[in-house]
C-alpha cells in the first residue's frame, strides 16, 4: 500500500551511531540491491551501520546510470572537444541531464551543498576500481580524504540517498521530511566544521529534524534556533540557549569542566594570589617556573607579569 502511489512520499527515520567511521570503500557489489521506496528504511536504525550499503548502492546505481545514458567521464571528454557556444554543446548538456539518475543527482547535490569545494563523486574503473571526488578542482581518491571528510561525505550522502528513494515525486528530494539521530556529531571534525555542522545539516535538508549528541561546546554555541538539553546521570534538563557564548563559558557553565589543565589553572590562581597579597618573592619564583613550562606567548602569564610589576611599583619594592 505504501508504494502503490509512485508519487507518494514517506518520512525518513534514521540513526547514525558512533560506529559510523569510514574505514574502507566497499565498491564490490556482494548482493544486488533494490531501489524501491521502502528500501529507504533499509538498515536505517541498525546500530552497526558502517555505510557499506551506501557505497555499494552508489556503485550499482551509477552502473545503471552509465548503461542508460552518457557517463560523466565521456561527457567531459566530449565537451572538451566542442565550444560552449556550439549547438552540439547544448545537445550534450541536454543528453546528460536526461540520462542522469535522480537519486544519484540528489546525493551529489547534497554533498556539494554541504561541503563547498567538493563535487563530482563517482566510481572510476581504471587503473583499478575506486571512488573519486573533486576537491577544490583536484580529483582525489576518496581514501585520500581525512577521516572527518570521509565520514561527513558518507553521512550526508546516505541521508540524501534515503530521502531520494522515499520521495520519488518531489522535484527536490532533499526537501523531504524526516527525523535523523546522529550520535557524537562532532566526531573527527575540525573545530571550524564543528561550528557549522548544524547550520549545514539544516540548510541541506531543510525539512528534517535533527537530534544530535555532542561533547563539543562549539556545536551548541553557533546556532540560534536549537533546543539544548544536558544528560547527567540519566537525568535530562533543558539548558538555556548558548548562542553567541564563547567556548570557555560553555565548558564551565554547561559541561562543568575546566577550560584548561586543572593543575596549570591552580598554579595560575596561586600566582595571582601571591601578587595580590604582595608576596613578591613567591610570585617571581612561581612566574619563572610557569614561564619555563608554558608557551612563550601565553597570554595569562604576560598579564600576570604586568600585574606583578604594577603591584611592586605601588608598594615601592626595589626588585
Amino acid at each position: 500500500m505504501l508504494t502503490a502511489n509512485e508519487h507518494g512520499s514517506l518520512p525518513l527515520i534514521a540513526f547514525y551511531p558512533v560506529e559510523r567511521v569510514v574505514l574502507d570503500i566497499p565498491l564490490k557489489i556482494k548482493e544486488k540491491h533494490t531501489f524501491l521506496q521502502l528500501d529507504g528504511f533499509d538498515n536505517a536504525l541498525n546500530r552497526g551501520v558502517d555505510f557499506r550499503r551506501f557505497f555499494e548502492w552508489f556503485r550499482e546505481r551509477e552502473d545503471s546510470e552509465n548503461e542508460s545514458g552518457i557517463s560523466a567521464d565521456m561527457l567531459g571528454k566530449l565537451l572538451e572537444t566542442v565550444g560552449k557556444d556550439s549547438e552540439l554543446w547544448e545537445k550534450l548538456q541536454q543528453l546528460s541531464a536526461s540520462s542522469r539518475d535522480r537519486q544519484l543527482m540528489a546525493v551529489r547535490t547534497a554533498i556539494s551543498n554541504f561541503m563547498p569545494g567538493f563535487s563530482n563523486l563517482q566510481v572510476r574503473r581504471k587503473p583499478r576500481l575506486y571512488m573519486s571526488i573533486d576537491k577544490d578542482g583536484e580529483t582525489l581518491n576518496v581514501l585520500q580524504l581525512s577521516q572527518g571528510e570521509k565520514s561527513l561525505m558518507a553521512l550526508v550522502g546516505d541521508i540524501a540517498r534515503r530521502l531520494a528513494m522515499m520521495n520519488p515525486g518531489l522535484e527536490n528530494p532533499l526537501a523531504g521530511d524526516g527525523v535523523v539521530l546522529i550520535d557524537e556529531v562532532d566526531m573527527h571534525l575540525h573545530p571550524s566544521w564543528q561550528r557549522s555542522i548544524i547550520s549545514r545539516l539544516t540548510s541541506t535538508f531543510p525539512n528534517c529534524q535533527f537530534v544530535l549528541t555532542t561533547h563539543s561546546p562549539l556545536v551548541i554555541s553557533d546556532v540560534k534556533e536549537v533546543l539544548v538539553y544536558s544528560l547527567d546521570n540519566a537525568e535530562l534538563s533543558q539548558v538555556p540557549s548558548q548562542y553567541g557564548q564563547d567556548a570557555n563559558s560553555v565548558l564551565l557553565e554547561v559541561m562543568d569542566t575546566h577550560v584548561r589543565n586543572a593543575e596549570v589553572e591552580r598554579r595560575l590562581n596561586d600566582l595571582l594570589d601571591f601578587i595580590q597579597d604582595s608576596q613578591f618573592e613567591q610570585a617571581h619564583r612561581l612566574l619563572a617556573e610557569l614561564k619555563n613550562e608554558l608557551p612563550e606567548n601565553h597570554l595569562d602569564l604576560a598579564r600576570a607579569a604586568l600585574l606583578l610589576r604594577k603591584q611592586e611599583l605601588r608598594s615601592g619594592s626595589k626588585r
